[in-house]
Order: C-alpha cells, then sequence, then structure tokens
C-alpha cells in the first residue's frame, strides 16, 4: 500500500514538474504563430508544436488526476451543472457532425473541468476505438447515454482495456464522484451524482 502512494505521489510530482518546461513550450510556439512576418511553412510548424503542447497539457492533468484518486488526495471542486453541457461540451470539441446531443439534461454535482474532460474522453473514445464517425448522445436528469458503442470498444470505454488514458482516467474520476460507468447492450451510461 505504501509504495502504491508513494508511486502515485511521484506520479503527482512528474506532473507538476513537467507543466513548466511545457508551459515554456507553448508559449513561444503561441508567440511564433502570431508573427506576421513569419514563413508559412515556420508557421505552420509552429502551430503543430502549439497543439501538441497543448494536448500534452491535456494528457499531463488526466495522468495527475489518475494518480490523486489511486492515493486517495483528489479533493474535487465540486459545483452543480446541467449534465446537458458536458455532451456539448464534447460535442464542442469533436464537432457537431461527430457527435449529436439530446435530452434535457439536469442538474448535477461534479469537479467542472475534472467531469467535462472524462465525458469529452469517452465519447472520443467510443468514437476512436468504436472505427465510428458518428455517436449519438443524450442527457436526462444525472444520466449521460452515448451510443452506438460496438463490442471491440466496450472494454476501452469501461477502463478494463487500458487502450484508452483518457476513458480510463474519466471512468475512474466519475466512479470517485459517486457515479457509475456501465455498458448496457450497444448503449454506454454514465450515471453521474445529482443535486
Amino acid at each position: 500500500m505504501a509504495e502504491d502512494a508513494t508511486f502515485a505521489q511521484l506520479v503527482s510530482l512528474a506532473c507538476h514538474d513537467l507543466r513548466t518546461p511545457l508551459a515554456t513550450v507553448f508559449g513561444f510556439a503561441r508567440t511564433l504563430t502570431r508573427l506576421e512576418d513569419l514563413p508559412e511553412k515556420a508557421n505552420g510548424y509552429a502551430a503543430m508544436i502549439e497543439t501538441a503542447s497543448s494536448q500534452l497539457a491535456e494528457l499531463l492533468d488526466e495522468l495527475s488526476l489518475a494518480a490523486k484518486i489511486e492515493a486517495d488526495r483528489y479533493e474535487p471542486a465540486l459545483e452543480e451543472l446541467d449534465s446537458r453541457a458536458l455532451l456539448e461540451a464534447a460535442a464542442d470539441g469533436l464537432g457537431p457532425d461527430r457527435v449529436a446531443v439530446g435530452g434535457a439534461g439536469g442538474p448535477v454535482t461534479v469537479d467542472r473541468a475534472a467531469a467535462k474532460r472524462a465525458v469529452s474522453a469517452l465519447v472520443r473514445c467510443a468514437l476512436r476505438h468504436g472505427g465510428l464517425e458518428h455517436v449519438d448522445t443524450a442527457a436526462d436528469g444525472g444520466e449521460l447515454r452515448v451510443s452506438p458503442i460496438t463490442p471491440a470498444s466496450a472494454p476501452v470505454v469501461l477502463g478494463e482495456s487500458l487502450r484508452d488514458l483518457g476513458a480510463a482516467v474519466g471512468v475512474m474520476l466519475i466512479r470517485r464522484l459517486g457515479g457509475t460507468v456501465a455498458v448496457e447492450g450497444d448503449v454506454l451510461r454514465l450515471q453521474l451524482p445529482r443535486s
């Protein structure tokens, strides 16, 4: 038990320490993309560096959150949010042509930033690991649904097959907040804590 806690603390520390050089890379890449006299090809490279450094920051956030949950040091900043807003954030990030959002939503109590990342990661996982171009989502009360979930993607989406960091951490987060995650047929059902 102590070794697991020490490892989780080490991962948290590494995530924290990696943020400073990553912020430097991101900042200079952003500065370069805003220069007017930068050649087009160099501007494209700078934009790719900016995007990649932003993605690395998100991965560090996920890894840090997983370490905190595992070490039982995660203290969520709980607030009330509409469940439909979580799905709309996922659709905004992935594109409305890839994610349809339905349902009336309802109040849930979650850590806003972490829950948005978790839901987005789970929807992205369903698309990527299901080989899909489009998924339908719905929010009714505290329940979020994503479909279709393919037989190949189900274990990945549930965090049972560790092939998607965002999905695995998303499942950990939802369960840590007191929610549930299950696949029934071809539907992923996330039950979030209600207000």
